[in-house]
């Protein structure tokens, strides 16, 4: 087990240093078949435009920009997707009212609102914040719409019976239970949250990485736009790495895929009703069977009387009952007179 991990993890490592090795190695080449690498940057040169930018004030200042307007607008859209997914899942008439317009706005590119954005709000921030929450509230409403429709009843069932409130079936089975599909759409969330971020700062920023990334670009300093790559690649792995992290401390309770969370097998039964000995029943039938026969079955007879079948005879003549019967007492005799008082 330790080798199979260990294995892992240097082929994880030595994946990123291959790749670079390659990249490398095409564009000290000049390799120009379909693909033209001339004019790529090496690797050499891009590490060291990365080295001149780390120490300037301006890169940090483009880094908290960028975080800040993914940390409103993912915070936003987990919020409101969380709220507007569980409502047109447990609601028949949210889903009336906010199906529709979720399914005709949910296609549309959220880079496509930039427009909209840039006409609604008053200032270029809120509108990268605006555009940056529309790209994430999809996924997590979607997601949690499917989780929450997938919970079994019986568990609100069993709350309802117990005299709990509807809020409590909300706060205890409703979003504990739709826990993993949230997190999922999270994930996808903050995916999209970064794409659109960038795709909003190069078009009306005036900080950020993406504003960076295109002015390097337009001054045709194309080491500098690797970088500006590279930044958030990186940022975007880290926050990813985060949410997912939180996923596993939060459904910490969850089964885990080696107690049968995955595979199928039945979890234990909800409030603790299910008794230790019920258990050993259900998972043995057999053993139940053999212990309780069918009463219309005749029972063998004992092996030792069935040997002597002398001894059979001379109980039945006693009035006694066979091997292997019931015994029943045997009647008095019947008098053939009465008795003189």
């Amino acid at each position: 087990m330790r080798a199979t991990g260990l294995a892992r993890r240097l082929v994880r490592l030595a994946s990123p240093l291959v790749a670079l090795g390659v990249w490398q190695l095409l564009t000290s080449l000049d390799v120009n078949l379909w693909l033209r690498f001339e004019q790529f940057p090496t690797v050499v040169e891009v590490v060291s435009a990365l080295a001149d930018r780390i120490g300037t004030e301006t890169y940090w200042q483009d880094l908290g920009h960028s975080l800040r307007r993914i940390a409103l607008g993912f915070l936003l859209a987990a919020v409101l997707g969380v709220a507007a997914g569980t409502a047109v899942a447990r609601s028949r008439w949210a889903a009336d009212v906010l199906g529709p317009l979720v399914e005709v706005v949910r296609p549309v590119p959220a880079i496509a609102l930039v427009p909209v954005a840039i006409l609604l709000l008053p200032t270029n921030e809120q509108g990268i914040v605006f555009i940056t929450c529309a790209a994430a509230f999809f996924p997590v409403l979607v997601s949690t719409r499917h989780a929450v429709r997938a919970l079994d009843p019986a568990w609100e069932e069993a709350v309802l019976t117990l005299g709990g409130s509807r809020a409590r079936v909300l706060f205890s089975v409703v979003l504990p239970g739709s826990l993993p599909g949230v997190f999922g759409g999270l994930s996808v969330g903050i995916g999209v949250a970064w794409i659109c971020v960038i795709s909003a700062e190069m078009i009306s920023g005036e900080y950020g990485v993406g504003y960076r990334t295109w002015q390097d670009y337009t001054v045709v300093d194309y080491p500098g736009v690797f970088v500006g790559m590279a930044t958030i690649g990186v940022l975007g792995r880290l926050t990813s790495t985060a949410v997912e992290a939180l996923g596993r401390r939060v459904t910490a309770w969850l089964p885990s895929p080696a107690e049968g969370g995955a595979t199928g097998r039945a979890r234990p039964a909800p409030w603790g009703r299910t008794a230790p000995a019920d258990a050993e029943r259900t998972a043995s039938p057999d053993a139940d069977r053999a212990a309780s026969p069918d009463p219309g079955l005749r029972v063998s007879p004992d092996p030792d009387r069935s040997a002597s079948p002398d001894a059979d005879r001379a109980a039945e003549h006693d009035g006694s009952s066979a091997p292997g019967s019931v015994r029943t007492p045997a009647a008095p005799p019947v008098p053939d007179k009465e008795p003189v008082r």
